[in-house]
């Protein structure tokens, strides 16, 4: 990992839930857990509040994980996480790649777990 990366660890930015739906889903967790709205991307993607963390709401369009809930960790070099999970056992299930707000990758710890990664531009 390079020495930025070092110096800033990587933080939970979002915890990513998929859904088929993002205006149901974005209702569904508004009325049922009190969670408000912090940005909405159309049928894409929701961000809600959860106290301090965010519940990511990814639609088809933005869902990188095929499905499977997952830790987003923003880091300031995601290719250097992803070589950094790699070179510790894990996996890469996506390559870091350009989305419409960040750079961003999918990988799995050595157990399995996937995880996003995603940082700046």
């Amino acid at each position: 990992m390079s020495e930025n990366a070092k110096a800033a660890p990587a933080r939970i930015g979002n915890v990513l839930h998929p859904v088929p739906d993002v205006d149901a889903a974005v209702r569904f967790y508004s009325t049922a857990l009190g969670l408000e709205t912090k940005f909405v991307d159309g049928d894409r993607y929701a961000a809600l509040d959860a106290g301090g963390t965010t519940l990511a709401l990814a639609g088809p369009a933005e869902d990188v994980t095929g499905g499977v809930p997952a830790a987003s960790f923003k880091v300031p070099d995601v290719g250097a996480a992803v070589a950094a999970i790699v070179e510790r056992g894990g996996s890469v299930v996506r390559q870091p790649e350009r989305g419409p707000h960040e750079v961003r990758a999918v990988a799995r710890d050595p157990w399995g777990n996937t995880v996003v990664l995603y940082g700046p531009r």
